[in-house]
């Protein structure tokens, strides 16, 4: 006994370096990351200039163009310019106390604010990262965006499925054709009924509308989880009427949903806004990753697993290990884009802007807005329907109490497909594709002649458009908030990446398609373009 116990007290850890030596690499390791962050440089913030620029009849800013919800309105909802100050105040000083001091109109508080001067220890600092201007309310492109959204409202309730047949969609195409500065994705020049209300980015313009990853069933553990949601019934819109769209400016608190009993796949419209109504951000991403394991898609290249004779991956390079990555990048990309909504651009929501076109056209008010939304026939339309010219909305409270750009969910989409795209092999084509049935209830093949085309890479840039545009097809978000916060995003996610390869024993490296279509590799040592063959 006494020889056995003598052998434990003199056993020594294995290992390329002992535990002195190990704490000096960990100490060098973090100083190189820093380093790493340090040497990407920071970008330059530049906003529209909207909030300067346009004035009330005292010649004093009226800050008509930007986010306001909340706070104190008069009753053409122009927010009570005092307010406002005090929450520039807030803004410039940081300190607690002065957005404590900042005035709420009704019941609703501001969305965490203070969130957007957090440090991460991980990937690039959000303050030096930049997104472009948003447009502004006087340009083409803001009147195309807005023209989307009404569209998106009147058409809510038909099933993608049915777009091709549909006299509604076909009014809605003719009409988006006519804006100048439209950039929703177009084929040969023009919008179609299968372009229509899709995301911009390669992928999103095959197979059907909806990503295979929020219809396939999940394998979580022993589970398996059916992705028929609880929707919300038909035909409900809200803050369609004046008073009530004046109340929630102010901050009202209303009333909730009214649910559709039964459980149904994603459909339409009003079905995927209530899913970004109540998800966790991750959550559409991490169910991809569970369907892509238990597939069993192949790795990226670079996993240095992919071809080893003896080893497979786990805790690093193994499921675990992207299950965890996939998720850890969403309150990095928060913070990111938090900066940018609170500190840089402020854009008020679409039901704000919805506001200034009501009085406009009612003769209350008389506002600097471009004249091309005026042309839009879905304004006369959403009239017809409610007296108003107010954005119909799909939830009951409108807009979440912070501002438009960049969205919350598009940058936290760019993040994780873009780890997505890097841990598995973007080529690989989804199997045996599915669309629902038109009442939602069961799955159907998907039988188009491209559905041996819907790859994993193309199913995930799908997947981060489906839950980004959601969020504009339930009144709150523009489509430029998500094709540039996708775009946020993905830089924060190829930062971790770029340096956390310097945590691991093993050699490897990252590669992924970015969403200009760039194909990247990412190592410890660099962000390096790929080279890649066109198709003659």
């Amino acid at each position: 006994m006494s020889n056995e116990l003598h052998w434990h007290q003199d056993c020594q850890e294995l290992g390329p370096e002992n535990n002195k030596q190990r704490r000096q690499s960990s100490r060098s390791i973090r100083r190189d990351a820093a380093q790493i962050a340090f040497n990407r440089g920071a970008a330059k913030h530049v906003c529209n200039g909207e909030e300067q620029e346009y004035k009330g009849k005292d010649g004093s800013p009226n800050f008509i163009a930007n986010f306001s919800k909340g706070l104190p309105h008069n009753e053409l909802g122009e927010v009570d310019p005092k307010a406002y100050k005090a929450l520039l105040k807030a803004l410039e000083s940081g300190k607690p106390q002065d957005f404590e001091a900042i005035p709420l109109g009704k019941d609703r508080k501001l969305t965490n604010p203070q969130a957007g001067l957090g440090f991460d220890l991980e990937g690039p600092d959000g303050h030096a990262l930049a997104i472009p201007p948003a447009p502004r309310i006087d340009s083409p492109q803001n009147s195309g965006e807005m023209a989307e959204l009404y569209w998106m409202a009147l058409l809510r309730d038909i099933n993608f499925t049915d777009f091709s047949q549909n006299s509604e969609v076909a009014e809605a195409v003719a009409d988006l054709s006519t804006f100048s500065d439209f950039r929703g994705p177009k084929v040969d020049g023009c919008i179609t009924p299968d372009t229509l209300f899709r995301g911009n980015y390669a992928g999103d313009l095959v197979g059907p509308y909806i990503s295979q990853f929020l219809l396939k069933d999940i394998h979580y553990g022993s589970l398996t989880i059916s992705q028929k949601q609880q929707t919300v019934v038909p035909d409900i819109n809200y803050l369609t009427d004046y008073d009530s769209w004046l109340d929630i400016q102010n901050g009202k608190i209303p009333s909730g949903d009214k649910f559709d009993p039964k459980p149904r796949y994603i459909r339409n419209i009003r079905d995927i806004g209530q899913y970004v109504h109540v998800d966790a951000l991750y959550e559409a991403y991490l169910n991809a990753c569970l369907i892509l394991l238990d597939m069993k898609a192949p790795e990226d290249e670079g996993n240095p697993y992919k071809n080893s004779q003896t080893q497979i991956g786990f805790g690093t390079f193994g499921g675990p290990h992207i299950l965890s990555l996939v998720t850890e990048v969403a309150t990095r990309a928060l913070k990111a884009v938090w900066f940018q909504k609170w500190y840089v651009h402020r854009r008020l929501r679409p039901e704000a802007f919805g506001g200034l076109i009501h009085n406009h056209l009612t003769g209350r008010a008389t506002y600097p807005i471009d004249k091309e939304i005026f042309r839009s026939s879905a304004l006369e339309k959403v009239h017809h329907l409610y007296g108003t010219y107010l954005l119909p909305m799909a939830f009951p409270e409108g807009s979440p109490t912070h501002p438009a750009y960049g969205a919350g969910h598009a940058t936290v989409a760019g993040a994780c497909v873009t780890i997505l795209k890097a841990w598995f092999d973007e080529s690989w084509v989804i199997p045996n594709p599915v669309v629902p049935n038109n009442d939602g209830t069961e799955l159907v093949a998907y039988t188009g002649n491209d559905a041996e085309k819907l790859t994993v890479g193309g199913e995930l840039n799908k997947v981060a458009a489906n839950i980004s545009l959601a969020r504009d097809g339930a009144g709150v978000h523009w489509r430029t908030d998500y094709t540039e916060s996708v775009k946020l995003g993905e830089q924060i996610a190829i930062g971790i990446l770029q340096e956390q390869s310097l945590t691991f024993n093993e050699e490897n490296f990252f590669t992924l398609t970015k969403f200009d279509g760039t194909k990247i590799k990412i190592s410890c040592d660099e962000v390096k373009h790929l080279m890649v063959e066109k198709d003659e």
